[in-house]
């Protein structure tokens, strides 16, 4: 075979290889959505027809699989997170990260899962990121707080505690964008100081880490 003979077919095996990956991510959002995070590798495989053994030659874990799959929400996420930790006002801040994540939640049938639960520390880097995510959610609730703007009684479990109620009505109501972004404004604005007339019960103490994984 001559070099251009196996460029070519090199070509075309790069090719294939991508076009079985972009079907294993494409299969892998469609089950998460229908069945949770924790849905069987090989029910993945089936829906991207193709083998088992290549779903894990390309993802060897579920925690990789969830990843790639979600990547760009994921990436989203981060950028809406950065953003809000610069943000001179950090209510601003907030609530921008809020509906970030809360327009993923309705846009992207079982990115609620990921964007938490995936993944409990089944690696040390994406346990870091975990970990980091959540010392910045504490960072931006203190600041919000201590502008005057977050009521004092607020816990930053309660950003978990939101996030799964909204992760419920769109699943329950998929496609209504209207609910969906009534709610967001409903919880926004209990979150503001001038809302606490009452004091609250006490925290739950939920982390990212306590949201569930599988889909209801």
């Amino acid at each position: 075979m001559g070099k251009s003979s196996r460029i070519a077919g090199e070509g075309g095996l790069r090719a294939d290889a991508e076009r079985n990956r972009q079907r294993l991510l494409s299969a892998a959002r469609a089950v998460f959505a229908e069945h949770g995070i924790d849905a069987p590798m090989a029910t993945v495989a089936r829906r991207a027809e193709v083998g088992v053994a290549t779903l894990y030659r390309r993802f060897p874990t579920r925690d990789d699989l969830v990843w790639a799959a979600f990547a760009e929400q994921l990436e989203s996420c981060a950028r809406a997170l950065t953003g809000a930790l610069a943000d001179p006002d950090p209510w601003r801040g907030l609530q921008r990260l809020f509906e970030t994540v809360c327009a993923l939640q309705r846009e992207s049938r079982g990115f609620p899962a990921a964007f938490a639960a995936a993944l409990p520390a089944a690696s040390r880097a994406h346990a870091r990121i975990q970990e980091e995510t959540e010392r910045d959610l504490l960072a931006l609730v203190r600041r919000a707080q201590a502008a005057g703007a977050l009521r004092a009684d607020f816990h930053p479990s309660d950003l978990t505690v939101a996030l799964v109620a909204h992760c419920g009505l769109v699943t329950a109501l998929p496609g209504d964008a209207a609910a969906s972004r009534r709610l967001v404004a409903y919880l926004l604005q209990s979150f503001r100081a001038e809302a606490a007339r009452e004091p609250l019960p006490a925290p739950s103490g939920l982390s990212l880490r306590s949201f569930p994984r599988a889909a209801p």
